[in-house]
């Protein structure tokens, strides 16, 4: 019994000094910084605005310390994590979207809400809709908006090049039929930190 504890300790200690050591180890997180493709000054400006975006959500909500995990790469936003409702994961990305020099946001958070088929096919047409529409509509580039539609509402989070495309999509928007609401938290291209040259 003894010798099979000795012989289990041995094998375990063998097995984990294989483990590569961390990029924390002796020399810090110096290395991922040599390593990141990114430059140091957009490397410290992501982690300006991934500290500041979660400390906007524990400020909303103490349970999004735990639930929501947020990245940001060269101003674009990750976002994973479980929330109770749709309107909390909306609500997140719209934060997001309002983080200075938010570029994208892309969000995974899982909704631990009751299923509704009807409901949800008649989200995803008006989703479909608008996006069709901004395809067709020249004066607007529709790869630049996120589209969810939750309950007859239509969130939009995107960057318009102009004040009139900004117009011109929550228009679209509006014409869609049994839309009730319009939320937009569209940027023009002036505001954000990074242009393209």
């Amino acid at each position: 019994m003894k010798n099979k504890f000795l012989t289990s300790l041995l094998i375990l200690f063998f097995l984990t000094s294989c483990v590569g050591t961390s990029s924390t180890g002796i020399f810090g997180t110096g290395v991922t910084v040599a390593m990141d493709p990114r430059t140091l000054g957009t490397q410290i400006d992501d982690s300006i605005m991934d500290k500041s975006l979660d400390a906007k959500l524990v400020a909303t909500n103490k349970n999004y310390f735990l639930n929501v995990k947020t990245k940001t790469i060269d101003g674009r936003i990750f976002i994973t994590g479980k929330v109770d409702t749709v309107e909390e994961k909306l609500n997140i990305t719209k934060i997001a979207w309002e983080t200075k020099g938010a570029r994208s946001v892309k969000n995974d958070l899982k909704i631990k809400d009751k299923f509704n088929f009807r409901q949800s096919a008649k989200d995803v047409l008006i989703t479909s809709q608008l996006r069709s529409a901004l395809i067709f509509n020249k004066k607007t580039k529709s790869v630049n908006y996120n589209i969810d539609t939750y309950k007859k509402k239509i969130y939009i989070y995107g960057i318009a090049e102009t004040t009139e495309e900004r117009e011109e999509v929550i228009n679209e928007a509006k014409e869609i039929l049994d839309v009730e609401d319009v939320i937009a938290s569209i940027l023009l291209v002036e505001d954000l930190r990074i242009q393209k040259n």
